[in-house]
């Protein structure tokens, strides 16, 4: 679909929407083409959702039966679902720009995929392959392309674009708008911030692209200062993969997303769906464990020291192992048809039922149907199973004998008891010194901090829920009982059938055909199942240089292909990270591992960085500190502590739009515009303006200074720092 270079006709009703300043670009010879595609996109996207809702209609009328056919009559029902509410969102606006290549073939880029009704390719999705180009052209490396166009849209019309040409040659420059003075990305930079991050497609850096789009095998670590679009690459990289990678195309594999913070996912929250993406699920590491709502940040430095290394996640097996011995003398079991009695070898053979894995209490159902069987075996074969099973479950004797060999477990529990039992916690961590131990005691065992949240995770996955197993034998109780109701209709049947030929229902009732389909031995768990327990076939985590080799486990243990993204920076790690990123992922368990670096400053101005650098060094020499890419002209501020109230006021009636951050004033009152933050639930997040509030209060050595260097880089147009000694 070449462009046309004979003149344009005027077309009536026009999108661009181009202000006065901008008229060179409004010439109809310029964006005649564009206007005609937007018309056949228009006419495709109603199309398209007009037969989304007769399939959706002819779908939910349908009978989907039962099993599997019902299950995939719903997942189509939600795919199409949520394609029609990503066309009904964007419209139009779902086109990003258009490329042109050496053949003269013209392909318009879209958030998604869109052919008309001849088949004719309308948009192709940005993760598309033919889509590459329009992310990865560069005036040194045009990969294939003679020009690149990008829309900047507003409430449905077009009131910018900017070309970009790749060739010499004065025919192809006369068919495209002369470049500003502000390529397409700079002036998207310079735009001013919301609430929510705004996803940044149509402006992604082929750096940035080169990382979205890599291969998913083993660890990727995309490391950068601030400002490097970390967060970007890693939402854009989990659209990309959903879409691209087999193991998760079609929503089959799973994906996570991990943040460090709550004010991080809802400042994201809307990208993923921006991006057509609504299967991925997002998380805080606080959220993998139910008690991570109420955990506080543990105060004592030693015992967060203690608690983060991966070998204190290791002592939760022997916790939990010491509640899996059996009883080592025989025991006798008197049933209403016999006594019998249990060897310690039939004890031991029990317990070696559930395979290596099996979480604790699953496990003690498998151990105690095995103690059944075992008791079963030693009776004569007209006793019925479901009869002595019961009795069996009724035997206090024998009941209590198991619950001390084998109990029902809370998680919680086993790890409080470790910090509250010194000979249990010196016996699952001989490790430990006699010191360490006592520091590790505390006066309340569930008084969870967040150094706890690891052990929390590793003991509830080793043990299982509880409630799960109760839930079970309950369900278990209630198909004994069926059964054996049902087993003496079949006996009443068969006793009163006087004519039995041989054939037909009597041969079936007297057979154990019938008997054995009662009951399979399978009792399935009906609750509701946790959605962040896994496993997931990729994980993205932002911020990745704060997490201790402990949490690393949490997220190890979610995905058995050790397939992640990996995003951070050494230079923002509070406590300091003295290892290479490879050093430190090869040491918690992954395998595979591959770096990728951002060091262009695409947020921060060169004015603020200038300020910012000094401050980092200082503390760590060798920090990998990125180069702005831009300058506001706007020179660093400094003022009193009391002159904030009026410093927030001034912007705000000088800025309709934008928004404001202020770190280090815990008590200042806040707005929908105006957040008052800590430098740590600042981290990952971007405003218009920053006020940091005393930064030498934020602390001493490597803490303090990356406290005050991610307070410095939040800002994308304004740094203003006030003191008490100004």
């Amino acid at each position: 679909m070449p462009l046309s270079s004979a003149p344009a006709a005027h077309v009536p009703n026009s999108l661009f929407n181009l202000p006065t300043r901008l008229s060179a670009k409004a010439d109809p010879a310029l964006t005649h083409d564009d206007d005609r595609h937007f018309a056949a996109i228009a006419m495709s996207l109603t199309r398209a959702v007009a037969e989304a809702d007769t399939r959706i209609e002819t779908l939910r009328r349908s009978d989907g039966g039962g099993g599997r056919r019902a299950l995939d009559r719903d997942l189509e029902i939600h795919q199409i679902l949520s394609r029609v509410r990503a066309l009904q969102r964007f419209s139009l606006e779902a086109c990003l720009g258009r490329i042109v290549g050496a053949d003269g073939d013209v392909l318009y880029i879209g958030r998604l995929g869109l052919t008309g009704s001849d088949g004719e390719t309308l948009l192709v999705d940005w993760r598309a392959p033919l889509a590459a180009p329009f992310f990865a052209a560069t005036l040194r490396d045009p990969a294939g392309l003679v020009s690149r166009r990008r829309y900047r849209w507003t409430r449905g019309r077009v009131t910018d674009y900017w070309d970009e040409v790749f060739v010499d040659d004065p025919a192809v420059l006369g068919r495209h708008a002369a470049l500003d003075d502000q390529s397409a990305f700079i002036a998207d930079l310079g735009a001013v911030r919301f609430p929510r991050m705004r996803d940044v497609l149509g402006t992604i850096a082929a750096d940035q692209d080169a990382i979205i789009r890599a291969g998913s095998r083993g660890a990727l670590v995309v490391d950068g200062g601030p400002g490097t679009g970390k967060t970007v690459v890693a939402l854009h990289r989990a659209a990309y993969l959903v879409y691209a990678d087999p193991r998760l195309a079609g929503n089959r594999g799973g994906l996570l997303v991990v943040g460090p913070h709550r004010p991080y996912l809802a400042y994201v929250a809307d990208v993923l769906p921006s991006l057509g993406e609504d299967s991925v699920q997002t998380c805080t590491l606080s959220d993998l464990v139910a008690e991570g709502d109420s955990a506080r940040t543990e105060p004592d430095d030693d015992v967060a020291r203690l608690k983060s290394s991966a070998l204190m996640v290791e002592a939760v097996e022997p916790a939990v192992a010491f509640y899996e011995q059996p009883p080592t003398t025989p025991f006798v079991v008197e049933t209403p048809w016999a006594e019998i009695t249990l060897t310690a070898a039939e004890w031991a053979e029990a317990f070696d039922v559930p395979e290596p894995g099996t979480p604790h209490n699953d496990g003690r159902d498998e151990v105690w149907e095995e103690l059944v069987s075992i008791i079963a075996a030693k009776h004569d074969d007209d006793v019925p199973f479901g009869a002595l099973r019961r009795a069996l479950a009724a035997d206090r004797e024998l009941t209590s004998a198991f619950n001390r060999a084998w109990p029902v477990l809370q998680p919680a529990e086993v790890v409080g008891d470790l910090w509250s039992v010194p000979a249990y916690l010196r016996r699952c961590a001989p490790w430990l010194t006699p010191a360490q131990v006592r520091t590790l005691q505390r006066d309340v065992p569930e008084a969870w901090t967040d150094a706890d949240l690891p052990l929390l995770d590793a003991a509830r996955r080793r043990i299982g829920d509880p409630e799960a197993a109760l839930r079970r034998r309950r369900r278990r109780a209630t198909l004994d009982a069926e059964h054996e109701r049902m087993s003496q209709v079949v006996g009443d049947l068969i006793a009163a059938e006087v004519h039995d030929d041989g054939e037909g229902l009597m041969t079936m009732l007297r057979g154990e055909d019938l008997r054995n389909t009662l009951d399979d031995g399978v009792v399935a768990d009906d609750g509701t199942p946790d959605r962040l327990a896994g496993p997931f076939a990729h994980i993205v985590v932002d911020e990745a240089q704060e997490l201790t080799d402990a949490q690393w486990q949490m997220l190890l243990s979610r995905c058995p292909s050790k397939s992640f993204t990996v995003v951070g920076d050494r230079a923002q790690a509070r406590h300091g990270f003295g290892e290479s990123w490879s050093e430190r992922l090869l040491r918690v368990g992954f395998g595979d591992v591959t770096m990728a670096g951002l060091t262009i400053n695409y947020r921060t101005p060169e004015e603020i960085m200038s300020e910012a650098e000094p401050v980092i060094r200082a503390a760590l020499p060798d920090a990998n500190v990125p180069t702005s890419v831009r300058r506001t002209g706007i020179p660093v501020r400094h003022g009193h502590r009391s002159d904030l109230a009026d410093v927030v006021d001034r912007w705000l009636a000088e800025h309709a739009e934008g928004t404001v951050c202020v770190i280090g004033e815990p008590h200042f009152e806040g707005s929908e515009r105006v957040r008052s933050l800590s430098p740590t639930l600042a981290k990952g997040l971007e405003f218009d303006l920053v006020v940091l509030v005393d930064p030498e209060s934020f602390g001493s050595g490597i803490e303090g200074a990356v406290d005050r260097y991610v307070a410095m880089t939040r800002a994308t147009n304004e740094l203003v720092v006030l003191t008490t000694d100004a």
